[in-house]
């Protein structure tokens, strides 16, 4: 599988001396030869060993999809660093709460991003780097980096509205690389269009990732555009791309999509939440199958997978666990369940996060005996195939974005305007779901939507903003005086369907 003491990078550096001048990454007109990348990771590894970075440092990157993302990552492997890829989708205050929990020695951010990463860094040293000065040095980095050494730290949003840092290893990556290769049958041969946002592990590591490692080839679109990627499909030839839903919408609602040759394509990917059956008609329909893989940045994430080929004979499922992993499905007392019967997921693998950054509480809250508690509720059929049923832990999944509500919810706890108010996800056709506020008012007249969507002007990000006000009399709870989120969300419902 992989050499003991062998770091990451040295995957792309074995292809470069297998296969020196395939193609491995293609980014707005410029290719990059496996050799040439080999080439660039050791010249940023170089970069950042001169400023000094060392085994256990943080590296922080701030930018769209860029080659320089990647290369970072590979440079940290080799030098035994940890690289943390900030969401740009966050604000300067988010960003300066991560970055203070997560202490780097330095910020990497692309020029679009320096006035907003100089706000941030809190006066740590800040590079801000373009494509034409790219990192060079005058002197070769040591190469201490090793399979066990912790390598990215990924920030998800927390259920109590602060962010946690999941920790991955070397080995972790490499085991999910391994899950991911499986999944999609990967051969060098193959061709990947990403433009998922290198940020997430959805982005990185579903595909991107364990194509280079697999001496596949890469071509990175710095954003998404549906006519950009329908136009590539046909220009590049991919076999294979990774979705969320609304990008699935987005590309099967286009005008061209009906004429467009896609016959290049072995399938898709989807991930990030539960798939509607009519957002991969289309696509089934014009003979491309859409598979998903299930999991989460805790994971890596390939902890479950639907393959493209299984994807039409089991519609609502999201596989079965991928090779490396062990799924369980528990009830309240963490004893197994049987088949049919709905409890939480739990994931056993060399995927699955070290720690969460300086927060053993979470940790161990998270993890037992090696198994980490997804939060997600779902059941098995009597023939493996796991469904997902509900998300216990409330998360908002919005475009591909995690939204937790607490986030929202902790605003909301500083205005007047409300007695009591809640956050939930309502269903949307564009964005899968979005988050709805949930409110009991102070007032005889409730004050106007406009008011209390003002309260999250930058404050959060804008994609976090709740898109709707539901004023109620109150709120549904249990004995315990807990909301009911579920009630809410039927409340939602409801009140949905006599508009």
């Amino acid at each position: 599988m992989w050499s003991e003491g062998q770091d990451l990078a040295a995957w792309v550096d074995r292809w470069a001396d297998q296969q020196p001048d395939a193609p491995a990454i293609e980014f707005e007109g410029s290719t990059a030869s496996f050799q040439a990348l080999s080439q660039r990771v050791s010249s940023v590894a170089d970069w950042l060993n001169e400023r000094n970075i060392n085994l256990g440092d943080r590296v922080a990157w701030l930018g769209p999809n860029r080659p320089l993302a990647i290369e970072l990552l590979l440079a940290c492997s080799r030098l035994g660093a940890i690289f943390l890829p900030l969401n740009s989708r966050l604000l300067v205050s988010e960003h300066q709460w991560i970055i203070n929990n997560a202490d780097p020695t330095i910020v990497v951010a692309d020029p679009m991003f320096s006035d907003h990463a100089l706000k941030s860094a809190g006066g740590r040293p800040i590079h801000v780097i373009d494509d034409a000065t790219l990192p060079t040095a005058t002197a070769v980095a040591p190469r201490p980096g090793k399979p066990e050494q912790p390598l990215l730290l990924a920030y998800t949003s927390g259920t109590t509205g602060k962010p946690k840092g999941a920790l991955l290893t070397q080995s972790a990556l490499m085991a999910n690389a391994l899950n991911s290769a499986h999944a999609h049958d990967l051969t060098p041969k193959d061709r990947f269009l990403t433009f998922l946002p290198l940020f997430h592990v959805g982005g990185l590591n579903i595909q991107t990732l364990p194509a280079l490692m697999g001496g596949a080839a890469v071509l990175l679109h710095r954003t998404f555009d549906p006519g950009e990627w329908i136009a590539d499909v046909e220009r590049w030839q991919p076999t294979w791309s990774l979705f969320v839903p609304s990008t699935l919408n987005a590309v099967s609602e286009h005008p061209r999509f009906e004429n467009a040759d896609l016959s290049s394509l072995r399938g898709l990917m989807a991930g990030s939440s539960t798939i509607p059956g009519a957002t991969t008609r289309p696509f089934f329909e014009r003979g491309i199958p859409v598979g998903q893989v299930y999991g989460s940045t805790e994971t890596a994430p390939t902890a479950i997978v639907l393959k493209a080929d299984h994807a039409l004979e089991h519609p609502g499922s999201c596989g079965k666990p991928s090779t490396l992993c062990e799924i369980r499905i528990v009830d309240d007392h963490g004893a197994n369940v049987s088949a049919g019967i709905s409890g939480e997921l739990w994931v056993r693998g060399p995927n699955i996060l070290q720690e969460y950054w300086g927060d053993q509480e979470a940790t161990s809250e998270s993890i037992t005996d090696g198994w980490f508690h997804t939060g997600d509720i779902g059941h098995a059929d009597t023939d493996g195939w796991i469904y997902i049923d509900d998300r216990k832990k409330d998360v908002v999944i919005s475009g591909g974005e995690n939204i937790y509500p607490a986030e929202l919810e902790n605003v909301l706890a500083e205005s007047d305007l409300f007695l009591e108010a809640t956050v939930v996800g309502r269903p949307d056709q564009r964005w899968g779901e979005v988050p709805i506020v949930v409110g009991v008012a102070t007032a005889d007249v409730p004050p106007s939507d406009e008011s209390v969507l003002e309260l999250f002007a930058g404050r959060l990000a804008s994609f976090k903003h709740p898109k709707q006000v539901v004023w109620v009399d109150e709120l549904p709870r249990n004995v315990m005086g807990k909301v009911l989120k579920h009630e809410v969300r039927d409340l939602i419902a409801h009140k949905g369907n006599e508009a």
